[in-house]
C-alpha cells in the first residue's frame, strides 16, 4: 500500500512539473523606466538551457508588448512549440532604434533577467533580428563581443539607414575616417555570424551584408552568408524556415 502511495504521488509530482511550452510577458525597469517583454519559455524547461535574444525590425515599434510578437522568429515559434531555447522577445518604444544606447541597454537588461530567472547558461546566450534589429544585433555584437556565442543577421545593415519617420539607423561608435565594416568585423571579435539578405532588397540594400560578409571572410572569422535570389526586404521567412539553422547556432558554444 506505501509503494502504491508513494509511486502514484510521484507520479502526480512528475506530471505537474512538465510545464507546457508557452509565451509569457515580463518586464524590466531600466533607467528609471518599465519596459515589458515577452519570454517563449520551453516545455519543461531544463536548468542551464540556451537563451536567444530576438530583436524585431522597425514596424514593430511600440508599447503594446504585442507587435513584436507578428514577425519574423515569434511566429516561426508559435508553430514549433518544441523549440528548445528560452527566447526573449523586447519591444522597442516607438521613434527609437535598437542601435540606441537606451534601446540596447534594455534589451541586454531584459536578456540578463532571463537568464537569471531560467538559470540559463551564459556559454549558450545567442543573438538574432531582422532589418532594423538586424542593425541592432550588429551593435550588440560591437558592444558585447565577449556575451554571445553565435549571431543570426538577416536584412540588416551597419551604415546610416533613413528611416521612414526622418531618423537615420546605423551602428554607433564607427571611428571617423574607418571603413565601418572592417571596424564592425574587428569588434565582434571571435563570435560567429550567419548573414542573411534577399537579393532584391529594396529597403536595406543588399550590398550591406555583402561587404559585412568579406569584411569577416577577409580577417578568416567565422561566417556563413544566405543570400536569396529575387527576394526583396521579408527575407526573414526564409531565413528562420532554413532547415540547419539552429543545430549550426547551437553548436557553438563561449
Amino acid at each position: 500500500m506505501l509503494r502504491t502511495l508513494a509511486f502514484l504521488t510521484a507520479a502526480v509530482v512528475g506530471t505537474a512539473s512538465a510545464a507546457p511550452a508557452q509565451f509569457a510577458e515580463r518586464s524590466v525597469d531600466v533607467h528609471g523606466k518599465t519596459y515589458r517583454y515577452q519570454v517563449f519559455i520551453p516545455a519543461d524547461v531544463k536548468k542551464q538551457p540556451a537563451v536567444v535574444l530576438f530583436l524585431h525590425g522597425s514596424g514593430e515599434r511600440g508599447s503594446d508588448n504585442q507587435k513584436q510578437m507578428s514577425q519574423g522568429l515569434p511566429p516561426w515559434l508559435k508553430e514549433h512549440m518544441d523549440f528548445p531555447a528560452v527566447v526573449v522577445i523586447p519591444q522597442a518604444p516607438d521613434d527609437t532604434e535598437w542601435t540606441d544606447k537606451a534601446d540596447a541597454d534594455m534589451a541586454m537588461a531584459a536578456l540578463e533577467k532571463s537568464v537569471k530567472e531560467f538559470d540559463g547558461d551564459r556559454k549558450r546566450l545567442y543573438v538574432t533580428g531582422l532589418s532594423m534589429g538586424g542593425y541592432g544585433s550588429w551593435q550588440l555584437a560591437v558592444d558585447h563581443p565577449d556575451t554571445f556565442a553565435a549571431a543570426t543577421i538577416i536584412c540588416g545593415g551597419i551604415t546610416p539607414l533613413p528611416d521612414p519617420e526622418g531618423r537615420q539607423l546605423f551602428v554607433h561608435g564607427v571611428p571617423k575616417g574607418q571603413d565601418p565594416y572592417t571596424w564592425v568585423a574587428q569588434k565582434i571579435g571571435k563570435t560567429p555570424v550567419w548573414i542573411f539578405h534577399g537579393g532584391d532588397d529594396n529597403v536595406v540594400p543588399t550590398e550591406q551584408s555583402r561587404k559585412m560578409n568579406a569584411a569577416l571572410t577577409q580577417r578568416g572569422a567565422e561566417v556563413k552568408y544566405t543570400e536569396f535570389p529575387g527576394v526583396n526586404h521579408g527575407s526573414w521567412m526564409k531565413a528562420y524556415a532554413t532547415p540547419d539553422l539552429w543545430d549550426w547556432m547551437f553548436a557553438h558554444t563561449r
